[in-house]
């Protein structure tokens, strides 16, 4: 069975060198290792150190020189947006403070559809609108290109030692305007 040798990063290798394509959702995407199935029907292995996500438009590199792009397919996910920046902001805090996968961009944020997460927004002044999108979430600050939640210990789908319904990391108080 081939293998991925290498993770080449997005905008760091040549379109010209694909010579297949790897699509899948965002859990799909975040992988330590698994056999991998292209769109050509061939069957590679992902054997990483650790696990990480393959961020849309990543290269596998194959051991036969080949590169498989990752592509990130559609997936329900909820527009999260705000009447001003300061409301965005604090929806982006509640968010974090909960630890969710997150694309953030200017005038809004997308998460994965969870109907408690949208109540919560809506209940905190923000709007909540259902689409269908690929979801490439920010890795985390100490994760580096393709990290995520668990290169500082964490499995990002397990998170018992956290109370959710007061979490706020030991800063203080919070206003709540």
């Amino acid at each position: 069975m081939r293998r991925v040798v290498d993770i080449l990063p997005a905008g760091t290798w040549e379109p010209a060198r694909e010579s297949d394509l790897f699509r899948a959702d965002y859990e799909g995407r975040h992988r330590r290792r698994k056999v991998l199935e292209l769109q050509s029907g061939a069957r590679v292995l992902l054997d990483l150190p650790q696990a990480r996500l393959l961020v849309a438009g990543d290269g596998l590199l194959l051991d036969d020189g080949g590169v498989a792009r990752v592509a990130a397919l559609d997936e329900s996910l909820l527009e999260v947006t705000a009447p001003d920046g300061h409301g965005l902001l604090r929806l982006a805090w509640h968010l974090g403070n909960r630890h969710l996968p997150a694309m953030i961009e200017p005038t809004r944020i997308l998460i994965r559809d969870d109907h408690v997460i949208a109540d919560m927004v809506r209940g905190l002044g923000g709007t909540i609108a259902p689409l269908r999108a690929p979801f490439d979430p920010e890795t985390g600050a100490y994760a580096g290109h393709g990290g995520g939640h668990d290169a500082h210990g964490h499995d990002p789908h397990a998170h018992g030692h956290h109370d959710h319904d007061h979490h706020d990391h030991g800063h203080g108080p919070h206003p709540h305007s």
